[in-house]
């Protein structure tokens, strides 16, 4: 952090130097005249003088003329721009221009800031009228009277031959930034052509594109909104950055390019701003540790959100009305951007003096490269400085160091989230297999419980009925009618039937238990009970060692054999029923086979009995394969052992 304070200090007094140094030393001395020459070595700013006037004045070329001449105009301060800053004014630049060629020559004066408006005034050496040209930035770039990135204005000049130009600009955005430049048509048009690749827009809209690309894939793995908001905040700076240099002019549609630059360029650098205090907020997870400073990043940037909508509908019509409110609103513009700047260093801060000041550290390298371009950047708009290091801009390239770090440290926490969720995952699949252990063991205590209830109460007292009935009494009271025998005979058969059936389900509800006999031997027992009836047949083997299983896993194998054997005998239709239990390396297979009508193979459409099954066997990590035709079924149960 205190290096970060040391590089703060060294570019704010690198600015505050810039700042102080007289005009003089910042520009060549200034000429007379602008000597135009095949190669033309020296900038406008070494001629130019401007003069500011309100918006309200008429414009005229004979008034700004005169104005000239009784010595209004004054010298620009800086080189290569004419940087006038927070200014809500009309501005003249004059300029007298010579071509010293052999030939006849077309030139351009060029803005490459956008300007709502612009006219040349051009009188030649020996004329007494100006002639002009139009133009506007809100005309894309194959609208302009010279179709280019920049605002282009042309005029000819013979050999020899001098002339005064007048370039009127009516801008009313608040930050009269205008690098500007008079070429030849050749010249011009040779360095546009190799523009973005000198100005490094090639590889920088690559890097831009992809890091957004990198975390729209991080966010569909992890539906993190954080990436989100990093894809917003990287579209809303290279929309800012796009405008600044003039190639939206170029590579936007037309109705887009209406559109953004409705909204202003420096509202997306508010909006992008915004973007960002919410891309902190969730990296230094302010909302848990901080919640008071995130409800004020929160609002903050839902403030400066809310005012770009505002200004986008208010502007167009304070322009029209020709009032001072567009400085308002540019005023409260620029505040509103410093207070997030403001925002971003209290959050680090806090956070810094915390015990998650690593997280704050880290980021703070983030935040400090973006800050330094931004402020570069401002102190330049602002006309304050002048100092441009490297091209296009320092805001730029501190977007490109800041992305690099914010990917590496996004890269991290995705990394760091996924260890998190694997964790919770584990975490969750053991509170799942404990609950589910603790419901199977409810159930089988019920289950138990039950079977105990219909093998003591209620199946003694049926075979107390049963003997009742058989006994000498009954048997000489029904004797009289033979109805009444035939009576009696049914209802024998339906007691011993139901006295069974009892006995059949307490067995099936009752599973193998240590010391009351062995897994095979239950489900040895279970098809005997059921072959008492004759019809289906049932079939059991069970491999050895079967005992020697956990008895978790017996217990279960237990209930899945019982309730696939009776599914079998209650819906198959079949004449026999085959159940095997086999004890394999690795784990037991269970086979029930019958003969019967088969049924359809969805679990969707499965009774209680089949999905009682299936929640068992995935417990367990097991396997459910069915196989049913018309010529019977074969259910396989794997289960690891």
């Amino acid at each position: 952090m205190l290096r970060l304070l040391v590089l703060c200090a060294l570019v704010v007094g690198l600015s505050a130097r810039s700042l102080a140094q007289p005009a003089g030393e910042e520009a060549q001395t200034v000429l007379d005249t602008l000597y135009l020459q095949g190669e033309n070595h020296r900038h406008v700013s070494e001629v130019y003088r401007y003069y500011t006037e309100p918006f309200e004045v008429p414009a005229s070329p004979e008034r700004a003329d005169s104005l000239w001449r009784a010595g209004a105009f004054q010298t620009g301060r800086w080189h290569k721009a004419l940087s006038l800053g927070f200014l809500h004014q009309r501005v003249w630049v004059r300029i007298a221009v010579a071509n010293t060629g052999v030939e006849r020559s077309r030139y351009v004066w060029s803005i490459y800031n956008f300007t709502d408006s612009a006219r040349l005034y051009f009188r030649p050496q020996g004329e007494q009228e100006f002639r002009q040209v139009v133009a506007s930035s809100w005309q894309p770039a194959d609208q302009r009277p010279f179709p280019a990135r920049s605002l282009s204005f042309p005029f000819l000049l013979e050999a020899g031959q001098r002339a005064v130009l007048y370039l009127r600009v009516d801008h009313f955005a608040g930050a009269l930034y205008l690098p500007t430049y008079i070429e030849t048509t050749e010249q011009f048009l040779a360095s546009e052509v190799s523009a973005p690749f000198t100005r490094h827009w090639i590889w920088l809209l690559g890097f831009y594109t992809s890091s957004a690309l990198f975390n729209l894939v991080l966010f569909a793995f992890l539906r993190d909104r954080i990436h989100i908001w990093y894809v917003l905040y990287v579209l809303c700076v290279t929309l800012f950055l796009l405008m600044e240099d003039g190639f939206d002019a170029w590579v936007l549609p037309t109705s887009i390019y209406h559109l953004v630059w409705s909204t202003g360029q420096f509202n997306f650098l508010l909006l992008a701003a915004a973007c960002g205090v919410r891309i902190m907020q969730a990296f230094l997870r302010l909302r848990a540790g901080w919640p008071r400073l995130y409800r004020v990043g929160n609002w903050v940037a839902g403030t400066g959100a809310g005012f770009v909508v505002i200004y986008a509908l208010l502007f167009p019509l304070a322009v029209r009305s020709g009032t001072l409110y567009p400085a308002v609103l540019n005023g409260i513009r620029e505040v509103l951007l410093l207070t997030v700047f403001v925002y971003g260093w209290v959050a680090l801060l806090a956070v810094l003096l915390s015990r998650r000041r690593n997280l704050a550290a880290y980021y703070a390298l983030t935040y400090f490269f973006f800050f330094i371009g931004f402020m570069l950047f401002w102190l330049n708009h602002m006309g304050l400085t002048n100092f441009n290091l490297v091209k296009p801009n320092a805001l730029a390239w501190g977007l490109v160091l800041e992305l690099l770090v914010l990917s590496a440290l996004l890269t991290g926490r995705f990394r760091h989230t996924l260890r998190h969720n694997e964790k919770l995952r584990i975490r969750q699949l053991r509170q799942r297999n404990a609950q589910s252990a603790r419901l199977i063991a409810a159930q089988e205590e019920e289950r138990a419980q039950l079977a105990r209830e219909l093998h003591d109460a209620l199946g003694p007292n049926l075979a107390a009925l049963h003997m009742a009935w058989q006994g000498q009494a009954m048997r000489e009271a029904l004797a009289s009618s033979p109805d009444a025998t035939a009576v009696a005979h049914h209802t024998e058969l339906l007691l011993r039937h139901l006295r069974d059936e009892v006995r059949t389900y307490s067995h099936v509800l009752l599973p193998t238990e240590p010391g009351l006999g062995t897994l095979a031997e239950s489900i040895t027992a279970l098809g005997e009970l059921h072959n008492i009836y004759g019809s289906p047949v049932v079939q059991t083997y069970c491999d050895a060692e079967l005992d020697k299983l956990p008895n978790a896993v017996q217990q279960a194998a237990y209930r899945i054999a019982a309730e696939l054997l009776n599914n079998a005998i209650r819906h198959s239709k079949a004449t026999e029923v085959s159940v095997q239990l086999l004890r394999h390396s690795a784990e037991l297979e269970i086979l029930v086979e019958d003969n019967g009508k088969g049924f359809r193979q969805t679990m969707a459409g499965a009774g209680i009995g089949l999905r009682g099954v299936q929640a068992r066997v995935d417990y367990l990590r097991g396997q459910v394969h069915i196989d049913s035709s018309s010529q019977g079924t074969s259910i396989v149960v794997r289960i690891p052992c």
